[in-house]
């Protein structure tokens, strides 16, 4: 996520990066449907379509990663994968460096795909093995994939920046132990190209559409995209799905997500069996993020802060349950 103090809606800082697109004038009232998190986003409109405008700042995201990003979007478009589509700026550019009175910010313009979040329709086994059949699918594609431009951060960058963050914080004495333990783990584990890519790391219930008309599942928000174990992705959304779905009995929900992935790409018992590690990769990132996030305090934060420094205290407890316990 972003850093506090970025998390405030400024819809002056959209309108003037949106000047570098075309859009509907009127349809900037939609600015009022924004979201903040690891990005801004800002839906709106151009010739009656929706669209969404996505930045950053520059001082929170690396050019690099957005490049490589967009070039395996690009890559998956061409082999038909349903995902999202950048939408060119006026220049005909779809990475925008913007200098603005409030900092530099990178800008990306996205269709909005059709369809319906998965969380919001009725999630059945059926549905739950094409969710796994989906991400199946991407990873056989990115098994393919060679990058024609920069490459994306890989595990080991991200263990890297996660021990440099935590150098500021001598405090977080498990989080460096889990940090190191983890290095140890991972630095064991054979790859190739069978078992490590790009993964798309947020494989989550909100980052996929069904569309009832065409019944294809459409893909969105690649933003945290790295180099990992194709498992991670699978670790991420099978705890989504715990999560977030209602069912008499996980294990056939797990099932029927396996049973999907295994029809489009191969994943063995033993890479299944190391769910647990990956799950406490996500849980030490996801605190480490936190942690520099909240770092700033100011004084009088307004209600809204408050409330999500509490929110993240309590995710960060729980995120950091196994951090330093031994890998068995």
């Amino acid at each position: 996520m972003l850093k506090l103090k970025n998390l405030f809606d400024n819809r002056d800082l959209a309108k003037m990066i949106l000047e570098s697109w075309e859009y509907d004038p009127f349809s900037l009232d939609m600015f009022e449907y924004y979201r903040i998190s690891s990005n801004a986003v800002y839906p709106f409109k151009n010739k009656g379509r929706v669209k969404l405008l996505r930045f950053a700042p520059c001082t929170e995201k690396s050019k690099n990663n957005i490049i490589a990003e967009l070039d395996f979007i690009r890559y998956l478009k061409q082999r038909g994968y349903p995902v999202l589509c950048t939408v060119p700026s006026k220049d005909n550019w779809e990475l925008l460096e913007v200098n603005t009175p409030w900092g530099k910010y990178f800008a990306v313009v996205f269709d909005r795909v059709p369809g319906v979040q998965l969380g919001q329709i009725d999630y059945t086994y059926d549905m739950c093995r094409k969710h796994g059949k989906a991400l199946g699918k991407l990873h056989k594609l990115s098994s393919e994939y060679k990058p024609s431009k920069a490459s994306r951060w890989s595990h080991e960058d991200v263990l890297l920046w996660i021990e440099k963050e935590l150098s500021d914080f001598p405090d977080e004495d498990l989080a460096i132990q889990e940090a190191k333990l983890l290095n140890e783990f991972f630095s064991r584990l054979p790859k190739n190209e069978q078992i490590y890519g790009l993964v798309h790391y947020d494989f989550e219930l909100d980052n996929i559409f069904y569309d009832k008309f065409t019944d294809m599942l459409n893909i969105i928000d690649f933003d945290d995209s790295m180099y990992h174990w194709y498992a991670m992705d699978i670790e991420q959304a099978l705890d989504n799905i715990a999560n977030e779905i209602s069912c008499e009995d996980y294990s056939l929900m797990r099932d029927s997500f396996i049973k999907g992935y295994r029809e489009e790409f191969g994943i063995t018992d033993e890479m299944l069996s190391y769910l647990p590690m990956f799950r406490r990769f996500a849980d030490l990132y996801g605190y480490v993020r936190a942690l520099v996030a909240t770092k700033e305090v100011w004084d009088n934060e307004p209600e809204w802060m408050v409330n999500l420094r509490m929110h993240l205290e309590t995710v960060m407890k729980d995120r950091s349950k196994h951090f330093g316990k031994p890998i068995i």
